[in-house]
């Protein structure tokens, strides 16, 4: 059996979503058992925060989606396992928030999302 591989409508997808706030498609994309990882400067590598399973990532995705903020996907890197993506995101104040991504795809789903975000202060 071969390994699905990302594609260029694969990324598009992904780019569309994060940029229109379509949390639907969003967690849609996600893997039943799939974890989001998050680390940044209040949650360090040896502490992460956990997003774990479908219902967790909607509430996730709701939440974020929700903020009065733009998305925009920087630079895109796709593989046969998974997707790698900047996110530059800003809300209406002028605060950024710059984030890194690493999608792990199994069975053409993302089963493991790593994030590492940093914003201004």
């Amino acid at each position: 059996m071969s390994t699905p591989k990302a594609t260029i409508a694969d990324v598009a997808t992904l780019r569309n979503a994060i940029e229109q706030g379509d949390e639907a498609t969003l967690v849609g994309l996600y893997a039943d058992d799939a974890e989001i990882r998050v680390v940044d400067h209040t949650r360090p590598p040896s502490k992460p925060t956990l997003v774990t399973g479908k219902p967790a990532i909607a509430e996730f995705y709701h939440d974020l989606c929700g903020r009065a903020m733009t998305h925009k996907v920087e630079q895109t890197i796709a593989s046969q396992n998974g997707i790698a993506y900047t996110e530059a995101c800003q809300y209406p104040d002028g605060v950024r928030v710059l984030s890194s991504n690493l999608l792990e795809l199994r069975d053409g789903k993302i089963a493991l999302h790593s994030l590492v975000q940093a914003w201004d202060e």
